[in-house]
């Protein structure tokens, strides 16, 4: 098999997106699609939409509680990366089926989630069709039934501001990272920024042309195939030159298992994440 050196998009469409998504996934935690099924005119509106909400006053009334969960993170209140010190240059809205949401805009993003929900258990059987015996023999269930019914799935609503100049010298968007879930689904946004680690240690860039989907594994899908799919760093550099003054929307979404699945004799989805979160709060475990 010949090693990935750059990340390609896949046409959804061929009779072999399935092996070539897989492998992509299995060599670097990355797939990109392109000639998929959700709708880019609707992911355009919620883009559109949400610009204008960040910029607006009214983001501070959906204001998450202390204890986190749905609703508007301001910047103070923006993740720092397991081994970092300092927060990512972002505010997010975390959006949750049925939860809190401006009402005007909770139609456009309830049914994109629906679509990428869908697709995402699409994507979850590729991944365990495409598994070795040895390794489908460690899930559990099966992949696309880990995560139906689920209420753990976040779409996480991104907004890097513009870049002030009054950044803390090290700040970028988001710092080198990986994903704690099962599966991330991202439409690209056609702005560059989004890298991936390469196994030799360099930077990949992810394809950002408007209309690829970008998919990669979390590190709940890592613990599950016993590490044959890796969970690979990732993270967002600042733009440069005249782009410093645009800021940039994203959307990823991330997919959960039920808290009950198990993912392996050491953990269940519910265990994995809370050990997770409280090495992101920096409590001992």
């Amino acid at each position: 098999m010949n090693k990935i050196t750059a990340l390609v998009a896949v046409d959804y469409t061929t009779p072999n997106a399935k092996q070539d998504f897989v492998r992509s996934l299995r060599e670097t935690g990355f797939g990109v699609l392109k000639n998929h099924p959700l709708n880019q005119s609707q992911v355009q509106a919620i883009y559109e939409q949400w610009r204008i909400f960040f910029s607006e006053e009214r983001k501070n009334d959906f204001k998450v509680p202390d204890n986190g969960s749905g609703g508007f993170y301001p910047q103070s209140m923006s993740e720092t990366a397991k081994g970092n010190t300092i927060k990512d240059l972002k505010e997010f809205f975390h959006f949750y089926s049925g939860d809190v949401c401006p009402d005007d805009l909770r139609p456009a993003v309830q049914a994109y989630y629906e679509s990428a929900m869908t697709l995402a258990a699409e994507l979850l059987q590729w991944i365990e069709d495409e598994s070795p015996p040895e390794i489908s023999f460690l899930y559990s269930q099966r992949l696309s039934d880990m995560i139906e019914g689920s209420r753990k799935h976040v779409l996480r609503i991104l907004h890097y501001p513009p870049l002030s100049g009054d950044e803390e010298p090290a700040a970028i968007r988001a710092a080198g990272h990986e994903d704690i879930n099962l599966i991330t689904i991202l439409p690209a946004s056609n702005e560059p920024g989004l890298q991936v680690l390469a196994k030799d240690g360099s930077w990949l860039e992810v394809p950002c042309d408007f209309g690829n989907l970008i998919v990669n594994t979390g590190d709940m899908l890592q613990e599950a195939s016993g590490g044959y799919f890796p969970s690979t760093t990732h993270r967002v550099v600042n733009p440069e030159g005249a782009d410093k003054a645009i800021g940039r929307i994203s959307l990823p979404l991330f997919c959960h298992p039920n808290p009950e699945v198990i993912l392996s004799d050491r953990y269940t989805a519910d265990s994995y994440l809370q050990e997770r979160l409280r090495e992101l709060r920096g409590e001992n475990t």
